[in-house]
């Protein structure tokens, strides 16, 4: 995410229940970014996420709760 932001945060300044928006102004189009790489990292589709899924993604904490999830179908 620190990628993404670009603002000098390092990436263990993020707390995993902080809202990405409101806190971090993550924006919509860096927050699909973010997910973009996130994904990747994760060997994830994004298409493996519906719109309401990405929508609920607030925290940094459900972004990896959800990742998992996927990952986890993924790797049986």
């Amino acid at each position: 995410m620190a990628r993404v932001l670009g603002d000098g945060l390092a990436p263990g300044a993020f707390e995993p229940d902080r809202d990405l928006a409101d806190d971090y102004g993550l924006t919509s189009m860096k927050k699909v970014m973010f997910l973009m790489a996130a994904c990747d990292d994760a060997g994830v589709a994004l298409e493996s996420f519906t719109e309401p899924d990405v929508a609920a993604m607030r925290t940094l904490r459900d972004v990896t709760s959800a990742l998992a999830r996927h990952a986890g179908a993924v790797a049986r």
